[in-house]
């Protein structure tokens, strides 16, 4: 294939309309190694014949004989196949189902060529930074934990940069978290033990790809200047859901599901939307059965985007954030870590005057 020629990452385009497929062919050729099919048999047939997998499949809904939901369906049972990421290229706004059924992303119909190029790339990095994990594993050299740090880091500013965050909120909240584990160890409070047992300097750490899902979410919903409608926030929620996917998929790269640092991640990936009172999402969990990891990171996080601007609103002070936060004890937060917080507010402030 023609990797081996020039060295360019090969993209599969699957779409059973020429023309769309001429249109992608000259936005990406210049970047990369084209292969196309015409329906998902026909891109099977392709993907096992090839001497080099492509990188990226961009894959048409809705085509005759196969469509791209089936595709991928066959693709996810198929050792060879189900790691390479999916983009779905569509007219359809039912986005939540394709990112529910293993998509990363979409690019819309009529084909935005700057969008194509971004999704593409965005996409390419994170699929490069799973394998440069499993890589790194293989080896097992005593670089292996560091090179972990750096790599997570790195996703996560990716993430940031995309939310046009210059990754100041990533480390925020890193420190706020450090804070909040420091007091509840220093003051022996309830969960001082169960703390100890989780290795809390890697919670901290955890803390980074807490948003990492937010690379499925489209930029329209993603970056929009105002209040998401009842649709959009659905396809916002699944953020939950993609993240908690993504740091599966690294789990099975490093091949170590007990992994205590990517069993942080997922916990606070998946489940830092939960509530107190049940009525969060994605699961609904109540009370103690939301992981401790990320009822932690909710304080955080939640902290955070009540005192810094965002593209859908502006900063709050430092005293009404606490004063939702105190409301919200008991309901929305923890009742423990939300004293806790009360006591380390003067911290908090100076977390977020320090590092704008």
């Amino acid at each position: 294939m023609a990797d081996s020629i020039n060295n360019l990452p090969t993209v599969l385009v699957v779409d059973d309309v020429d023309m769309n497929v001429m249109i992608l062919e000259e936005i990406l050729k210049d970047d990369y190694n084209i292969m196309t099919a015409s329906n998902g048999v026909e891109a099977l047939d392709r993907l096992h014949k090839t001497d080099v997998l492509p990188k990226i499949i961009l894959l048409d809904v809705f085509m005759p004989e196969m469509n791209g939901y089936e595709l991928l369906e066959v693709m996810k049972s198929d050792k060879a196949l189900k790691r390479i990421p999916v983009i779905f290229i569509t007219t359809s706004d039912n986005e939540s189902e394709g990112l529910a059924a293993g998509a990363v992303d979409f690019i819309n119909k009529p084909f935005n060529e700057e969008i194509v190029k971004l999704r593409v790339k965005n996409q390419l990095e994170l699929k490069n930074y799973s394998d440069s994990l499993e890589d790194m594993v293989a080896e097992k050299t005593a670089e292996a934990t560091a090179t972990l740090d750096n790599t997570l880091q790195a996703l996560a500013n990716i993430i940031e940069y995309r939310n046009l965050e210059s990754g100041s909120h990533v480390k925020r909240t890193q420190f706020f978290c450090k804070a909040l584990v420091e007091y509840l160890l220093e003051s022996e409070s309830e969960y001082a033990a169960e703390l100890r047992g989780m290795q809390p300097e890697i919670i901290t750490k955890s803390m980074a790809l807490h948003d990492v899902g937010k690379i499925g979410i489209p930029d329209k919903i993603l970056l929009k200047p105002g209040k998401l409608d009842p649709d959009e926030y659905d396809i916002m929620k699944t953020h939950t859901i993609v993240g908690k996917n993504i740091i599966e998929e690294m789990m099975t790269a490093v091949k170590d599901k007990d992994s205590i640092y990517l069993l942080h991640c997922r916990s606070i990936a998946y489940s830092h939307h939960e509530r107190f009172d049940g009525k969060g999402y994605p699961q609904g969990l109540q009370g103690y059965d939301i992981p401790l990891a990320a009822r932690i990171a909710a304080l955080s996080d939640v902290y955070d985007a009540l005192v810094c601007a965002r593209v859908y609103k502006s900063a709050m002070s430092y005293d009404d954030a606490i004063h939702i936060i105190v409301e919200g004890k008991g309901t929305q937060f923890d009742p423990v870590l939300t004293d806790a917080v009360i006591q380390i507010q003067d911290k908090f402030q100076a977390i977020s005057r320090n590092n704008q």
